[in-house]
């Protein structure tokens, strides 16, 4: 298992369903890779400099988040791994200092 910083500009618009998604529990079922997303998703974070969403996402896949971004594309522009094999206490450390994604999002609407 490998854990990447991702980032990705947020479709606003999209993310009431995203919301509801993930608090039906549609995505966590979503195998092999729900459960993981949606843990990364409910912590992701708000760089106010970018405008971009960024989390430690985990991932199995080559290339990666090859499956995840059927899911993510609908939500996200501009995915973009950051960094690969980023230890997951350490990734998610150096983005505490940018507020919750959801904070901002729900700021938005």
């Amino acid at each position: 298992m490998v854990y990447r910083l991702v980032r990705g500009c947020p479709k606003p618009d999209e993310f009431p369903e995203l919301r509801e998604r993930i608090d039906t529990g549609e995505i966590e079922q979503m195998n092999p890779f729900g459960r993981a997303m949606t843990t990364s998703l409910n912590n992701a974070r708000f760089d106010p400099d970018t405008g971009e969403a960024v989390w430690v996402e985990e991932d199995y896949c080559t290339p990666p988040l090859a499956m995840e971004r059927e899911v993510l594309g609908q939500y996200f522009d501009d995915l973009v791994v950051v960094e690969e094999n980023v230890r997951e206490t350490e990734g998610w450390e150096r983005i505490e200092k940018y507020p919750p994604l959801w904070d901002e999002i729900a700021g938005e609407a």
